[in-house]
């Protein structure tokens, strides 16, 4: 009877152990490998959008004005000197801006609109 009740206490600890162990998995799993990858889908998002004319800031802090793009690669220029143009890897970039649109209205009808819509 005590070798039975032994293996009992034994597979219940096992039973215990595996139960911590799968939650553990799970823990590291949602905690983070699940937002990493949340990231990295982000990032490549950003980085499949990018296109002539946006805004760039590098992984080094520089801003910066894409010109051309290719597969891997793009070519951004800094600063006021046109003669400042330097290919990177599409992976140095760290944020891209979009540029503005511009409408045509004045902005004191933009003002008047925003004025009338809150009188509402």
């Amino acid at each position: 009877m005590l070798v039975a009740s032994g293996s009992a206490a034994g597979a219940a600890g096992m039973g215990s152990m595996l139960i911590w162990l799968v939650a553990m998995v799970a823990m590291f799993y949602f905690l983070l490998i699940r937002p990493q990858k949340k990231e990295q889908k982000k990032m490549q998002a950003m980085l499949s959008e990018m296109a002539v004319g946006d805004a760039v800031v590098t992984s080094g802090g520089f801003y910066g004005i894409v010109i051309d793009i290719t597969e891997d690669d793009v070519i951004v220029e800094f600063g006021n000197n046109k003669n400042c143009r330097i290919p990177m890897r599409k992976t140095a970039i760290a944020e891209v801006e979009k540029p503005e649109l511009v409408s045509s209205e004045p902005k004191e009808e933009k003002e008047e609109k925003k004025k009338e819509e809150k009188k509402k």
